[in-house]
């Protein structure tokens, strides 16, 4: 499973990031499926969690999900699952500071 840090974002900032597959997937292989999930890394959250505005949007071999919300001081730790028409089950997973509006 691959990892990177993604820019901070701000708790009312709502924008798209990519997880990019080009590298892992074979030159015909398309992916399928993919499902974005979010969990707490460190800090505490509560009840204003990172939200998931729609479903993740394949578009060729890449996948974009619309994030929102978020605890100032949070790292969230977003994962894209995807599966492929050749099978294979990949992730790429990333973390996401909750950053104060100034930073």
């Amino acid at each position: 499973m691959s990892r990177i840090t993604l820019l901070g974002k701000r708790p009312n900032e709502i924008r798209t990031e990519t997880f990019d597959f080009t590298s892992r997937l074979a030159a015909s292989e398309t992916i399928s499926t993919a499902v974005v999930t979010t969990a707490v890394y460190s800090g505490e959250a509560g009840a204003a969690d990172l939200q998931l505005y729609g479903a993740a949007t394949i578009s060729g071999q890449t996948v974009t999900q619309r994030l929102g919300g978020g605890v100032l001081g949070v790292v969230y730790y977003v994962t894209c699952k995807i599966v492929t028409s050749a099978a294979q089950t990949l992730e790429l997973s990333a973390y996401l500071p909750i950053v104060p509006i100034g930073a």
